[in-house]
């Protein structure tokens, strides 16, 4: 089975350069702006876009990405309405993968079966489930595999060598390497300890590794791919829709072009870490 996310990491390899990632919160601060926001996200840069699932209680995210997920619970996003999305992104754009990022509880009420049909037919092609360890495989990571949907797994600083086999074993599409002991946003990633990180699961894997949590700026995005096949930005996007909001938490006409711009400068960044390692 080859994946847009496959395609995507093969076609950067031979391009020699790392992936982009970035994160949204689908429906944040409504579902017609983040739309908009996530048509916008691959011409400014991003070669990968994760869409989180809005849920009440987040157990990894920071105050920022708390917020946007109320923000987007406010204005009525669900999970059938997040799939929405991403079946009318499909309608323009058929080859920029999309990972849905979020938590089991939506999905188990939703129905597994049943999600991961509508997942597959909307367009998803990866999940991402902060609270599902390896031991539950058979709950939904199993599922998604046999549905064609990969299953990115979360390794940390914590992740030793004993534990990474297991994390590793149906992991699928690139592993998501959390770069700081803690929640997004909370920290900046040490580059040093990010290398030697990504050389030890390195050891253990052939799949991509992409870095995130605590990568904010072009430099800071810069090198960090000069180390890891991607880098995720989350928070620092997430700041920017925050930023551009009026007193009301409403979208204005600034709103999608924040994001825009911040992308594409972090593109930059990303794209340019070749050039500065040589």
């Amino acid at each position: 089975m080859t994946t847009r996310i496959d395609t995507c990491f093969a076609t950067l390899k031979r391009e020699g350069r790392a992936a982009f990632v970035t994160f949204v919160m689908c429906g944040d601060p409504d579902i017609e702006t983040s739309l908009a926001i996530i048509k916008a996200l691959p011409s400014a840069g991003a070669d990968i876009i994760e869409l989180g699932m809005p849920f009440t209680d987040p157990m990894a995210d920071g105050p920022s990405i708390q917020a946007a997920g109320l923000r987007a619970l406010k204005a009525g996003t669900t999970l059938k309405k997040t799939l929405d999305v991403v079946r009318r992104f499909r309608a323009g754009d058929n080859a920029t993968p999309i990972v849905l990022m979020g938590y089991y509880n939506p999905i188990y009420i939703y129905g597994v079966d049943r999600f991961l049909k509508d997942a597959k037919e909307a367009g998803v092609d990866g999940l991402i489930l902060v609270d599902m360890p390896p031991e539950e495989d058979e709950e939904l990571c199993i599922p998604a595999l046999k549905a064609g949907l990969n299953f990115i797994r979360l390794a940390t600083p914590t992740t030793d060598d004993k534990r990474l086999p297991a994390v590793l074993a149906n992991t699928s599409g690139f592993v998501y390497y959390v770069s700081i002991t803690g929640i997004t946003g909370s920290a900046s990633a040490d580059t040093a300890k990010v290398s030697a990180a990504v050389g030890r699961i390195k050891r253990h894997t052939a799949l991509p590794v992409c870095v995130g949590f605590g990568i904010r700026t072009p430099d800071a995005a810069r090198a960090i791919a000069s180390h890891a096949d991607g880098v995720v930005v989350g928070t620092a996007l997430v700041d920017a829709i925050r930023g551009s909001l009026d007193a009301s938490d409403a979208a204005t006409p600034k709103t999608v072009a924040a994001v825009a711009e911040l992308v594409a400068a972090l593109a930059d960044g990303v794209r340019g870490a070749r050039q500065a390692a040589e």
